[in-house]
């Protein structure tokens, strides 16, 4: 291998399940000599995908980074200046609050050729995965996505409220009260529906459905964890009461102006 040929490539592995996994991802992994992965990339199944590469865990948990940000990206650099074809095997989408973009800076800094290939967003395809339509022809014209992983300001909170359309929230169980009780604060209706999408994608996966003001005890009382995915808005009836009700139930708000 020579030396100062190597490169980096980010890759996103979507939501977590293989068969979301795209034709250019696997190619990637095929032909890498490193992979680094998170704990949500589709990693059982890398020893198959990336059968000549050496594997480092650089996964975070909440609460706990065993590996910073700025040694990911030195580990990274490192391999590709070694001559390592290096895979950034990502959950989700790398540009989908993955921090790709500080990557992809690091590498430039260094030098480094990087490129990208996106993964399927678990901000949609868990929805999709629950029966959840972000948008709906009548009712949801748009879709928010937002980081629950920090609470949000007043101000924040205030522009969702008012912005209408679906609000999908990403890493944001352990804000979940101050989110849901700032969007009520702000305006929205109490009983608006919410599903909590967990494990998204896999065997595991199970939906908790609730409106604003019950989530936070029927979470509770779920023992939800993460990962998980947030949904708020009239599109979740449509999973919630099944096929019939909920069309009907979505059918009702598009006539009363549901698709602000």
């Amino acid at each position: 291998m020579t030396v100062g040929s190597g490169s980096v490539t980010l890759v996103g592995g979507g939501p977590g399940d293989p068969e979301l996994l795209t034709v250019g991802a696997a190619r990637a992994l095929a032909a890498a000599d490193v992979v680094l992965y998170d704990r949500l990339a589709p990693h059982e199944l890398l020893a198959e995908l990336a059968p000549r590469a050496e594997l480092i865990d650089v996964g975070k948990r909440p609460g706990h980074h065993p590996i910073p940000q700025e040694e990911i990206e030195r580990i990274l650099v490192a391999h590709a200046l070694a001559g390592a074809q290096v895979v950034r095997f990502k959950g989700g989408d790398p540009f989908v609050f993955g921090r790709g973009g500080e990557e992809v800076e690091a590498c430039r800094r260094a030098g480094v050729e990087v490129r990208v290939i996106p993964g399927v967003t678990s901000a949609i395809a868990v929805p999709a995965a629950a029966g959840i339509p972000v948008t709906h022809r009548g009712i949801s014209r748009l879709f928010t996505v937002v980081s629950g992983h920090a609470p949000l300001t007043s101000a924040e909170l205030e522009h969702l409220a008012g912005l209408g359309g679906t609000i999908v929230v990403l890493m944001g169980i352990s804000n979940l009260p101050s989110i849901t009780a700032g969007l009520v604060r702000f305006g929205m209706d109490p009983e608006m529906p919410v599903a909590i999408v967990e494990r998204g994608g896999s065997a595991q996966q199970r939906t908790t459905f609730a409106d604003l003001v019950t989530v936070r005890a029927e979470a509770e009382h779920a023992g939800i964890r993460s990962p998980a995915v947030i949904v708020v808005g009239e599109v979740v009836r449509l999973a919630r009461d099944g096929d019939a009700d909920g069309a009907r139930a979505l059918a009702e708000a598009a006539a009363g102006g549901g698709a602000r």
